[in-house]
């Protein structure tokens, strides 16, 4: 493994732990009961440069950009996790800004086999848009829902893991405020 690799890993995971003793209010992800916490400004000053650090990057957004499509291909949804459904796939994302206020999803469907890929990509118009990203992960099922900001439809289907995905609805929507600065 190429040592820039093992550094951000390493980095990611000095991350992960110092979140986990010192957790940040989840500012952005509606908390389980529904309820929306706020970060303070020094919070959120720490949270992006922590990010700018480990993608060793001075823009907020390509930091922002890199660690949520990081999240995504670590929680995406793949067809081993898939035990007992008849039509496994693989459920990969990429997220990209591909006009000032637009944010590019990229949705790509891969049957287990490797035999069908489909491909849809969703813009999403950010400007007026509430930045807060809600997700949802049912109890009896195996995939969080992160919902669109704009209809609350379902945006990006991860796999089932709580703190993956309040991870992931922080990183997007600090991103999605990034993007409506422009």
């Amino acid at each position: 493994m190429p040592i820039r690799h093992t550094r951000k890993l390493s980095a990611l995971a000095f991350f992960a732990a110092l979140l986990s003793h010192n957790p940040l209010p989840s500012a952005v992800a509606a908390e389980p009961g529904g309820r929306e916490a706020q970060l303070s400004s020094s919070e959120q000053s720490r949270y992006l440069g922590e990010l700018k650090r480990l993608y060793q990057t001075q823009n907020e957004r390509k930091a922002l950009l890199a660690h949520c499509n990081h999240l995504l291909d670590t929680y995406a949804l793949k067809a081993g996790y898939q035990v007992g459904q008849s039509q496994r796939q693989d459920l990969l994302y990429q997220l990209s800004v591909s006009a000032p206020g637009e944010l590019l999803v990229r949705e790509e469907s891969r049957a287990e086999q490797g035999v069908g890929v489909a491909v849809r990509n969703q813009r999403i118009e950010l400007f007026g848009v509430d930045p807060f990203v809600r997700y949802e992960c049912p109890t009896g099922g195996r995939t969080c829902v992160l919902l669109n900001p704009v209809d609350g439809a379902p945006l990006l289907t991860i796999v089932r893991d709580h703190g993956g995905a309040a991870e992931l609805a922080k990183a997007l929507s600090f991103l999605i405020r990034s993007v409506q600065k422009n």
